[in-house]
């Protein structure tokens, strides 16, 4: 609902406070209540309940269709802005998010400075929240619904603060707290002191959502409830909070380049990614990644490569916090190949290639690689110079010329040995008289890549009267029936 009146405020159709808003849904058996306004919620109507009914207890309801998608994509966003807080966040259903603070709430002061901080920044975006501390998913999920606007619950106060909560509070599905309810458990707490074995000959055989003594361990902690994130939670994390917003990070990236590399140093590990994100204060955010091709912590080396890509930052209306984490971190040690223990910088290969990469585009600075494949030009590849080379298969190398050429050159033969090698040719205008020679090696044609008809090739190693070392192929067989006579082509040179 406040994403759908902000939205019309910026069209400048934003409704008075005082007319009763909801934004509806298709239902089974007609439109249903989404979302509503204060003014609808003070006049008994409540998300969930048939429009027609809400109709005919507040007429003047003026009734608009939610857009549920939109608020999904606009509720991802909100999960990666409150990184802020932790480096941990989930979406939780619809309208709900999932914050692992464990160990950062000492940054803001403690969990009811952080409680105030996280209201305040969510208001200045235009929202509500309802928001709760626990030590569990499940009692925090039902402290934050049910409970006070701001609750913290400690691990000996899950019992007592939860029991005054409705049996909603435990996540179950409709038949089951409308069941719970006939049966007079109105509150968790009556849950609570039912015995166990009662629920259990009733339940025993529910799933998760039909079952209140398993949402009950859940929120009690008695049973571990797994949480899963998109993205892994990272290891190494500088932040920096601004007091007031900017719109351009480039005067705190030096520091924060310093504390994640002390970080790093100390833990005996280097990064092969940085991930550079801004909060920006519409509740968006902001990000850039850079990469090297080898290991390293060097702040110089590392800030650098953010010269040319802060400017890709949207900075929007302003951003208030910068944060700056280390992705593909693997163990580095400090090695001494100098006497003077001095490292030898003589080359710089890797970084430059790190700069050209930062500058230019990950793809426009490329390495050759072998691949998998019996065909010679099939047999390297092109992969960008950041790319790992631990991470691409290495296959085993062949006897093959120092220099393939791209597309290979046809020869004119003059005279030919039988099952061997031309006895004289003629390439790039020139006669060729061949000395000695190996070979040869056959190379049949890959089902799963060629064309059906490709003949096979005969590779020979040749040396002419002048000495040069070529490489050609006798392209087909005499009557193999895939074509005429066969053709030869020079393929590459040796040194």
């Amino acid at each position: 609902m406040e994403r759908w009146q902000r939205v019309m405020e910026r069209q400048g159709n934003g409704p008075p406070d005082d007319i009763p808003i909801v934004l509806a849904r298709e239902g089974h058996h007609g439109p249903v209540i989404h979302a509503a306004n204060r003014t609808a919620r003070i006049s008994g109507i409540n998300p969930g309940s048939r429009v027609v009914d809400m109709r005919a207890i507040c007429p003047e309801l003026q009734v608009e269709y939610a857009d549920p998608e939109r608020d999904r994509a606009a509720l991802d966003r909100l999960v990666i802005w409150a990184r802020r807080w932790c480096p941990w966040t989930v979406r939780d259903g619809d309208n709900g998010l999932i914050l692992d603070t464990t160990g950062a709430d000492h940054l803001l002061g403690g969990e009811a400075a952080m409680l105030v901080e996280m209201e305040t920044q969510l208001s200045l975006l235009g929202l509500s929240a309802q928001l709760a501390i626990a030590p569990t998913w499940g009692a925090a999920w039902a402290l934050a619904r049910f409970g006070p606007v701001r609750s913290i619950c400690g691990p000996d106060e899950m019992g007592f603060k939860l029991g005054a909560l409705p049996v909603t509070g435990l996540r179950l599905d409709d038949d089951t707290v409308l069941l719970l309810r006939r049966l007079g458990l109105k509150t968790i707490g009556a849950v609570i002191d039912v015995p166990r074995l009662s629920l259990t000959r009733r339940f025993v055989k529910a799933g998760l959502t039909s079952n209140p003594l398993l949402r009950l361990d859940q929120a009690l902690g008695k049973l571990a409830e797994p949480v899963a994130s998109v993205d892994a939670k990272p290891r190494f994390r500088v932040q920096s909070r601004l007091a007031e917003p900017i719109f351009d990070p480039t005067p705190y990236l030096p520091e924060l380049c310093e504390n994640l590399c002390e970080a790093l140093k100390q833990a005996g590990q280097g990064c092969r990614r940085l991930h550079l994100m801004v909060y920006r204060t519409d509740g968006d955010v902001s990000h850039v990644d850079v990469a090297t091709s080898a290991t390293t912590r060097d702040p110089n080396h590392l800030h650098g490569l953010f010269r040319d890509k802060v400017e890709r930052i949207n900075p929007g209306f302003g951003f208030d916090l910068i944060t700056l984490e280390a992705g593909g971190v693997e163990d580095m040690q400090v090695v001494q190949n100098r006497l003077d223990g001095r490292s030898d910088d003589d080359l710089h290969l890797t970084r430059l290639v790190d700069r050209l990469s930062a500058k230019f585009g990950a793809r426009t600075v490329t390495r050759p690689i072998l691949r998998e494949s019996h065909v010679p030009e099939r047999a390297e590849m092109q992969v960008a110079a950041l790319v790992k080379l631990a991470d691409v298969p290495a296959p085993v190398a062949k006897d093959r010329p120092i220099r393939l050429f791209d597309h290979p050159e046809e020869v004119r033969v003059l005279y030919a040995v039988p099952e061997g090698p031309p006895a004289q040719f003629i390439w790039r205008r020139q006669t060729h008289r061949v000395a000695r020679y190996a070979g040869p090696e056959r190379i049949a044609p890959e089902w799963w890549h060629d064309r059906p008809g490709t003949r096979l090739r005969d590779y020979f190693k040749v040396e002419d009267q002048a000495g040069r070392r070529i490489w050609l192929y006798r392209e087909g067989l005499h009557e193999d029936g895939r074509g005429g006579d066969p053709r030869w082509f020079v393929h590459g040179c040796f040194a």
